[in-house]
């Protein structure tokens, strides 16, 4: 008698992208275009995605900054269910304002917006300390209507 065993790891992302990237202005425009790139590749929506990747990589650009240091865009999808995105930075000392605690701009500030747009378009998002010197900004996007 044959005996034929399957394991299935449900745990493990189905398909995975990481790139480490400049931390200036085009560093943050090439982690958007390569985020539309990779989930228009896998057949997955991008534009709520994309827009999320703009903020937190301009967001790395500008406040996650070390001279001679990049930052990492990761993108991973679960079970075709879930799309997280990670951003990760080398100013772990300097954290924004954590989820529930981000507060609109007064209305001609020319900034400050980024997280409450990641705020709308996210199902979750949080920061992630360490290790030292690293902080990751992450977002979760579900991908079943």
């Amino acid at each position: 008698m044959t005996q034929e065993i399957t394991r299935t790891e449900h745990s493990a992302p189905t398909r995975q992208f990481t790139v480490l990237l400049s931390p200036t202005r085009r560093g943050a425009r090439l982690a958007r275009l390569l985020t539309t790139a990779h989930l228009c590749d896998w057949g997955l929506p991008a534009e709520s995605a994309a827009h999320i990747v703009a903020e937190l990589a301009t967001n790395a650009a500008l406040h996650g900054r070390v001279p001679g240091r990049d930052f990492r865009l990761s993108l991973t999808v679960h079970r075709d269910a879930l799309l997280r995105i990670e951003v990760t930075d080398t100013r772990g000392e300097h954290l924004p304002p954590t989820p529930g605690t981000t507060v609109a701009p007064v209305d001609d500030a020319e900034s400050g917006r980024g997280l409450l747009i990641v705020k709308a378009l996210a199902d979750r998002w949080g920061i992630d300390v360490g290790p030292v010197p690293r902080k990751t900004i992450w977002a979760n996007l579900s991908l079943v209507p």
